[in-house]
C-alpha cells in the first residue's frame, strides 16, 4: 500500500506551496474513503490534481487509492463518531477527539504556518477562511468542535484594542463575529453535539452581554447548553483557565440531558517533569534582556502593579503561556544555577500543553511559540470529550459505540 509521504514525493508536492483549498480538498479526499463524505471533495481534488500538480502522468483516478498514513496521528479507520475541526490551529482539539476514537471529516484554519504544522502531524491541510465556505460543502458530522478566536474577548486583547482605539467583542469585524459562522454551520448541518473553547473572560465581556448573545443563539438553534471555566493545572503543570461550552441537540425522546464536566482534584503536576535534560544556550536570556525585565518589574512594583516576569518554581506550575511568548519569554522563565534564567524550548511548550513528543514541530521557534501559546491544553479537552461522547451514547442508546455515526 502506498504511503501518504511516498505519494507526495511521487507527485513532487512541496507542502509549503500547497497550503490552499485545492490541496485541502485533495488531502481531505484521501482521508475520507466512505462515499457520502468523499463525494464532497472528489471534484475539487481531481481539478487540483489536473491544474496544479504539474508532473501528473496518466488519469487522476490512479492517485485516488487507499493510503497508509506514515504520520504521527493517522485518521481512524473504524471511527466511533465523526467530527469537524474549526479554527483548528495546530490540531490540539483534533488530537484529543481522535484519541477518543473520532474521525475528522472537515477542518478549517486560516494561518499558513499553523496549516504546515497541522499537515505534518495529521496528513491533511485545513481549508482556509471559514467565512468563505458554504456550510453545505461541509460533510455531515456528529460533533462540531471549535476553539474560535479569543482575542476579541480576552483581558489582554480587550486592553490592547482599547489602547489602540479599536473595537472588541462582537464589534471586532475581523474576529469577533466569527462565532456566527459556527452558528451558521450548526444551523445547516445540525450535528448531535458541539464543543467550543475560549478564554474565561468571554463570560464577563461587555458586562456579560456577549455571553448572553452566544448562549441565546445556541439555545435558539435547538441545543441544550452546559458551560464551565476549567483550569489546565489539573492536567498539565500550567495555570490556564478557559471556558468550555458544550451543547447537545435536544431530543424529543430524552427529557433531561445529563452532562457533567470532568472532576478536578488538587493539581500534582510539576513543571520540572516536562523540562528537557539538555538545552541549547540560545534559550538563556541575554544580560541585556534579563536586566530589562528586572528593571521593568521593579518599576511596576513601585507603582503597586503586578506586572513582571514569572520565574517559575520547578516543583510547581507555570503561569499561562501566551502567543507573545516568543518576544521575551517573560511569563514563564526557568531558573538556572549560575546563569540567567531561560525560556522554555518549543518542545517544552508542547509538553506544557499536553502534546506528546511524537508531535512534529516543522516551523521556526518563533512560530512554534505562537502556535503553542494559542493552542488548547490537549488532556483537558480530551477529558471533556470523554464526558461528551458518554452523554451522546446515553442520549441515543446505541447497542455499540458505532451506532452514533451518521
Amino acid at each position: 500500500m502506498t504511503t501518504y509521504n511516498k505519494i507526495k514525493k511521487t507527485l513532487n508536492i512541496n507542502v509549503d506551496k500547497h497550503l490552499n483549498d485545492g490541496f485541502a480538498s485533495l488531502t481531505h479526499f484521501w482521508q475520507n474513503t466512505d462515499k457520502n463524505t468523499s463525494k464532497q471533495y472528489k471534484k475539487s481534488a481531481i481539478e487540483y490534481l489536473q491544474s496544479e500538480i504539474f508532473n501528473l502522468v496518466g488519469e487522476p483516478e490512479q492517485y485516488f487509492i487507499p493510503l497508509k498514513y506514515d504520520i504521527p496521528f493517522p485518521p481512524k479507520s473504524a471511527p466511533k463518531f465523526k467530527f469537524i475541526d474549526l479554527f483548528a490551529g495546530i490540531g490540539g482539539i483534533r488530537l484529543a477527539y481522535q484519541n477518543l476514537g473520532g474521525k475528522c471529516v472537515f477542518t478549517s484554519e486560516w494561518n499558513n504556518f499553523a496549516k504546515k504544522t497541522y499537515e505534518a502531524n495529521f496528513g491533511e491541510v485545513p481549508f482556509g477562511d471559514i467565512t468563505q465556505i458554504n456550510a453545505q460543502f461541509i460533510p455531515n458530522h456528529d460533533i462540531l468542535l471549535a476553539g474560535f478566536p479569543c482575542q476579541p474577548f480576552s483581558i489582554a486583547g480587550v486592553s490592547k484594542k482599547n489602547a489602540l482605539g479599536r473595537n472588541h467583542g462582537f464589534q471586532d469585524e475581523t474576529q469577533g463575529t466569527l462565532f456566527f459562522d459556527i452558528a451558521r454551520i450548526l444551523d445547516c448541518k445540525k450535528p448531535k453535539a458541539f464543543m467550543l473553547e475560549n478564554v474565561k473572560n468571554l463570560v464577563s465581556h461587555d458586562k456579560g452581554n456577549t455571553f448572553k448573545v452566544i448562549k441565546r443563539t445556541l439555545e435558539d438553534l435547538g441545543y441544550e447548553i452546559f458551560y464551565k471555566v476549567l483550569d489546565g493545572k489539573y492536567f498539565v503543570p500550567q495555570h490556564r483557565e478557559r471556558i468550555i461550552i458544550v451543547g447537545f441537540k435536544k431530543n424529543r425522546n430524552v427529557r433531561n440531558i445529563e452532562f457533567k464536566f470532568p472532576d478536578t482534584s488538587e493539581s500534582k503536576h510539576k513543571i520540572k517533569n516536562i523540562l528537557e535534560p539538555s538545552v541549547d544556550d540560545k534559550y538563556t536570556l541575554s544580560d541585556k534582556l534579563w536586566n530589562f525585565l528586572q528593571e521593568y518589574a521593579a518599576k511596576h512594583k513601585a507603582k503597586g502593579n503586578g506586572f513582571g516576569f514569572g520565574l517559575t518554581d520547578l516543583n510547581g506550575i507555570s503561569r499561562t503561556i501566551s502567543a507573545r511568548y516568543y518576544k521575551d519569554g517573560s511569563e514563564i522563565l526557568i531558573p538556572q544555577k549560575g546563569k540567567n534564567p531561560r525560556r522554555l524550548t518549543p518542545r517544552e511548550c508542547a509538553r506544557l500543553q499536553g502534546f506528546p513528543d511524537e508531535f512534529i514541530i516543522p516551523v521556526s521557534d518563533n512560530q512554534a511559540y505562537k502556535q503553542f501559546g494559542n493552542s488548547v491544553t490537549v488532556p483537558l479537552i480530551q477529558a471533556v470529550g470523554l464526558e461528551l461522547v458518554k452523554t451522546l451514547e446515553q442520549i441515543y442508546e446505541p447497542k455499540s459505540a458505532e451506532a452514533i455515526i451518521l
